[in-house]
């Protein structure tokens, strides 16, 4: 199946999901049964769940930076954290799929640390390119870091009936202008998904897109098919990344794959200009294209993702 493209999707209210998600919307997270299912907040707030569990993905929050796309990251990241507080069904957990912080620098993490305070449930997180620099994530992984971790930073664990994996693909980011997951964490995950059932479902979060949503500017993960060929065998398979600051998906097999916006700033489409950089709208339309994502699962169902805006 090809990426999704909302500017052609039918006026439906599928595709008006779907443009919703383009635009910026925030997603909450699902999960019953062991099976992922997104619904928007607007739906989580006038229907809250009556089996299953929620969890909340936030993404590229890039405390630190400070330029005309968006002068307070730190406001609009609290902005999302007050979205997550108001569900009237508090989700299991949140994951932070990376960038948290814009340059590394102690004072970032510093912000971004206490800010994350203001989430009352477990936080898991791996980290973005812009997390790792100078130091290969050593700063990182000392504060956010899974203490289940193995020695590169990557981990699992087990929730309401799903396997949960944190990968991490942006170590090599600085030279390949690429995601890169290496062999020996290819080794471990093949390790780690072996002997499960192949009715257990899955739910991957790393930072880069582990399909080639664009190469050229290093919206693809290079020694993915490996992974993906050790997720195969699941009948359930939801992978979860940020870093394009916006929504694409796409469905191939059994693999649903999810790219999340930031609660900072956008980026254009693929190939919409030279390069990836911040994209700068006017002041009253950011939290429209900013926001934060829920994932809802149900049992027997595929994960539901839905996207909201901190509009």
């Amino acid at each position: 199946m090809d990426i999704e493209n909302p500017d052609t999707a039918v006026t439906t209210r599928r595709g008006l999901l779907k443009c919703m998600a383009w635009a910026g919307t925030g997603i909450v997270w699902t999960v019953a049964g062991g099976v992922p299912r997104g619904l928007s907040i607007g739906e989580a707030l006038a229907a809250p769940m009556a089996d299953g569990f929620t969890f909340v993905q936030i993404s590229d929050t890039h405390i630190g930076f400070d330029k005309e796309a968006n002068p307070d990251p730190k406001a609009t990241m609290s902005a999302a954290i007050a979205k997550i507080a108001k569900l009237p069904t508090p989700p299991a957990m949140v994951i932070h799929t990376g960038d948290i912080t814009h340059l590394s620098k102690s004072e970032e993490f510093d912000t971004a640390g206490q800010l994350m305070k203001g989430v009352k449930q477990d936080v898991h997180y791996i980290p973005g390119e812009h997390d790792v620099i100078g130091d290969d994530g050593k700063q990182f992984f000392a504060r956010f870091g899974s203490k289940d971790a193995a020695p590169g930073g990557w981990y699992s664990f087990d929730q309401g009936g799903v396997h949960f994996v944190g990968l991490v693909n942006v170590l090599t980011f600085a030279t390949t202008k690429a995601g890169s997951f290496g062999t020996d964490q290819l080794a471990w995950l093949e390790k780690d998904l072996k002997g499960r059932s192949a009715s257990t479902p899955i739910v991957v979060f790393a930072h880069v897109p582990a399909w080639p949503i664009y190469p050229q500017w290093g919206w693809t993960t290079e020694d993915a098919p490996q992974a993906l060929a050790y997720l195969k065998r699941f009948g359930s398979v939801t992978f979860l990344n940020g870093h394009i600051h916006q929504v694409v998906q796409k469905v191939e097999g059994n693999i649903s794959y999810r790219t999340a916006m930031s609660t900072a700033f956008p980026q254009p489409k693929a190939g919409e200009g030279p390069a990836p950089a911040p994209l700068r709208v006017p002041a009253e339309q950011l939290r429209s294209v900013i926001g934060i994502r829920e994932i809802d699962v149900f049992p027997n169902k595929s994960a539901s993702v839905t996207d909201t805006t901190l509009a």
